[in-house]
């Protein structure tokens, strides 16, 4: 592939412009150019006949001037690009009676210019060892662009996903007693290490300037009790037989806490491990545990927390008292009358009449699946089989806003509502106050030190409005449903339920069937699945 160019030559009685025409692709003449290229060596033209010379596309000579052809040097233009990491050239070649520049001089010109590193010398022989390369964009130094390196990282040999899920068994039932929700290990069990971070490479400019590569981060191990770290401070090993979790980036081995019944042979329970009870929860006693707590049995009106999961075989009964609460996931059989709330997902067979929030997903499967009463809340997608009632209990489902940041949505009201209050009162005592200092009235110092303390708490309460409405803005900007959101229902919906995704909602005023709820075009609506 060869670029069209052009040469000053001689001519019959004088001399004129050759035009070399593009060979095998390559790109046409550039009328511009070749005008800038004569005006910068005082040649005389007329631009009319070089242009319909370019046009008709035929190697050709356009005749110039009746005097001897010119002496001109074969020339080049340098450009550098913008972040210094390229130079280019591009060739014109000497007139007849002219001659070629030396590969020496173009080198002793790109040194002039500070251009030292990259140089392609290979290119610049391609173009001297030949004709020439004319009129053609050649690439005649290039800088080496950094190697960016990797931030350093912890690799886990124990399964950190807490999203395991119940095993549906083919008779519709759920599994709850082999969860594989929790991992032992031995002691002497490496459980995590760091994976060094990659400085990666300086990169240099064509003028020889160091480019620094992007800065990483480095890592470092956050564990609790039981566990051992090595010399070099990059890996962990358990201490003893337990059980191993990460919570929020921190590694926890626990022995598990064993009890046949939470009652009052035990008492309340507070642990830093995981809890196991092999029997129920009784009324009124609470269980906290900074891992898990599992239980096989039936959990009455009881408190119970857990920094992990909360799994309960055979369900609670909470009596409107019962609380359950999880940084983790929530599995149990059923759930009535309780209050339960998630860091994860919520997996049960059924929900009666109870307050249930889950920051993802809430899954009622099985044979009953049935959500009847109350209001139950997820993050991301609720999936139930049936939902409300014959008889109308009022049921209320909600997806696609964080129900945590929701509730701080709410709290924040209700904080500004006071905050309101307190500087419509204070702003009439300051009012009138500046009132009476300009008709010259005079204050005790009591008064004064009154005044100021109110003016004091007038400021702080409006920075502190002025900080409240700006995280309530926030809020409602995350307050669009989450794609995808939607409520999927498997059997029946029945009236009497309302349906809630992000500020949209519906009410059920008739039964519909096998059916997804999404939000569309600003409304709930159904459709088929």
């Amino acid at each position: 592939m060869q670029n069209g160019y052009f040469q000053i030559v001689k001519a019959p009685g004088g001399y004129g412009l050759r035009l070399v025409q593009p060979k095998d692709g390559g790109s046409g003449i550039d009328l511009q150019e070749v005008l800038l290229y004569l005006d910068r060596e005082s040649v005389p033209y007329d631009p009319v006949v070089i242009k319909k010379a370019i046009l008709d596309g035929e190697d050709t000579v356009c005749f110039l001037e009746r005097k001897d052809c010119p002496e001109l040097e074969e020339t080049y233009s340098i450009e550098v690009a913008e972040d210094n990491m390229q130079v280019t050239l591009r060739f014109y070649p000497a007139s007849q009676t002219g001659k070629r520049a030396t590969m020496d001089g173009v080198i002793k010109d790109l040194r002039f210019r500070n251009i030292v590193y990259g140089i392609q010398m290979s290119v610049l022989q391609d173009h001297f060892m030949s004709e020439g390369i004319y009129c053609t964009d050649l690439v005649v130094a290039k800088g080496k662009e950094p190697r960016h390196g990797t931030d350093a990282y912890i690799k886990y040999y124990f399964n950190t996903d807490v999203h395991a899920r119940p095993t549906l068994k083919d008779d519709g039932t759920v599994d709850y007693f082999h969860l594989n929700m929790i991992n032992p290990c031995k002691k002497g069990q490496l459980l995590a290490e760091i994976i060094p971070e990659d400085e990666g490479e300086y990169g240099t400019t064509v003028q020889g300037t160091k480019i620094k590569p992007r800065q990483v981060k480095k890592a470092h191990l956050e564990f609790g009790h039981n566990i051992e770290i090595s010399e070099d401070r990059r890996r962990i090993t358990s201490m003893v037989d337990g059980h191993v979790s990460l919570v929020e980036g921190k590694v926890f081995v626990s022995d598990v806490y064993e009890v046949e019944n939470v009652d009052l042979s035990t008492g309340n329970i507070d642990f830093e491990g995981s809890v196991q009870v092999r029997g129920n929860v009784s009324s009124n006693f609470v269980i906290r545990a900074g891992g898990n707590v599992i239980i096989s049995g039936v959990v009455e009106g009881a408190h119970i927390e857990a920094g992990g999961n909360i799994i309960i075989a055979r369900g609670m009964n909470g009596m409107s008292k019962g609380i359950l609460k999880a940084g983790g996931n929530i599995v149990a059989k059923f759930l009535e009358n309780s209050t339960a709330t998630a860091g994860g997902y919520v997996s049960t067979e059924s929900i009666l009449h109870s307050n249930v929030t889950a920051s993802t997903e809430i899954q009622v499967t099985g044979k009953r699946g049935f959500i009847t009463g109350g209001h139950v809340r997820a993050g991301q997608k609720i999936e139930v089989k049936t939902l409300g009632a014959t008889l109308g209990a009022p049921t209320v489902v909600e997806v696609g806003v964080d129900p945590e940041k929701k509730a701080e949505y709410m709290r924040l009201q209700k904080e500004v509502s006071e905050i309101v209050k307190t500087i419509r009162g204070i702003q009439p005592i300051l009012t009138s106050f500046a009132e009476k200092k300009s008709k010259g009235v005079c204050f005790t110092p009591d008064q004064i030190n009154y005044i100021r303390n109110s003016a004091a708490i007038l400021e702080t309460q409006k920075k502190s409005l002025e900080e409240k409405n700006r995280r309530m803005q926030e809020l409602q900007l995350e307050f669009n449903p989450q794609d995808r959101a939607m409520v999927l229902v498997k059997g029946e919906v029945y009236p009497g339920t309302t349906i809630i995704i992000g500020d949209s909602s519906m009410q059920v005023k008739s039964t519909y069937h096998y059916c997804r709820f999404e939000r569309i075009d600003g409304d709930v609506k159904s459709t088929p699945l």
